[in-house]
């Protein structure tokens, strides 16, 4: 039976491994697109549904502007939607297969264009990348760890012990810093699509120090460590390493 589960975990390994468009990551991934695709939209739908939508036709048409010139780039033929939502909540999402909502809240940190395309960029990225996808394969894979080691200890009297530990140390040892990867990953993506969309790839820095200010500053250490999310001063300093790529893509847009 073990071995049996051994092949089956390598069959996943090799029929699940794609890459990351633009950065070229390879990932595993288990799932298929187009069904992914359709429960996002299914989940957007409902959403909708549920949620107010702006009724201000300046903000939803600037929204709708710099999704769809996003989306021109972004390699994805997918039936896009871009759509401004009420709520305080300074976020924004974008569900797999393009459905992507901006809250007002985020308006007074973008401020301009340029500072709503970094953050509409960042989370079209994310669905373009899979990221939804890959990290439901890697938590499928760590219960089925958790499920086997489980299994290998049943006469074991420190059984439960032992699995507490496996499962903190997973989470923080690769579910955690699999998070900060995808945003990191998200972040540098963002800026290509951004410049690409013939956006300046440097407001992206200007956007994040407003957002940094506004927080307070990252306290960093253990708080980065158990977080889902790089520092703010991670990320600005990772996307001023990615500036002069980014760069290529802003003069070749011109």
């Amino acid at each position: 039976m073990k071995i049996y589960y051994c092949l089956l975990g390598l069959v996943f390994l090799i029929t699940g491994c794609t890459t990351v468009p633009m950065t070229g990551r390879p990932q595993l991934i288990l799932s298929d697109e187009a069904s992914e695709n359709a429960a996002g939209a299914t989940s957007y739908g409902q959403y909708l549904a549920e949620s107010k939508i702006s009724t201000d036709k300046t903000n939803t048409a600037l929204v709708k502007k710099v999704g769809q010139k996003i989306a021109a780039v972004s390699g994805c033929d997918y039936d896009w939607e871009f759509n401004l939502l009420e709520s305080d909540e300074a976020n924004a999402w974008c569900l797999s297969g393009g459905k992507v909502a901006v809250y007002t809240g985020i308006l007074p940190y973008t401020q301009t264009e340029a500072g709503l395309a970094t953050v509409m960029s960042h989370e079209i990225a994310h669905a373009i990348a899979r990221h939804g996808a890959e990290r439901s394969a890697q938590n499928d894979l760590f219960q089925y760890g958790l499920a086997i080691g489980n299994a290998t200890l049943a006469n074991n009297p420190n059984r439960e012990l032992i699995m507490l530990g496996v499962n903190v140390a997973g989470n923080v040892g690769v579910i955690l810093p699999y998070s900060r990867k995808h945003e990191s990953e998200a972040d540098h993506i963002g800026l290509l699509l951004m410049a690409k969309a013939g956006y300046d790839p440097n407001e992206a820095i200007k956007f994040w120090q407003r957002m940094c200010a506004a927080s307070g500053g990252s306290q960093g250490g253990l708080s980065d460590f158990l977080s889902t999310h790089p520092s703010d001063e991670k990320r600005i300093k990772d996307l001023q390493d990615h500036l002069p790529e980014a760069m290529q893509y802003y003069k070749k847009s011109k």
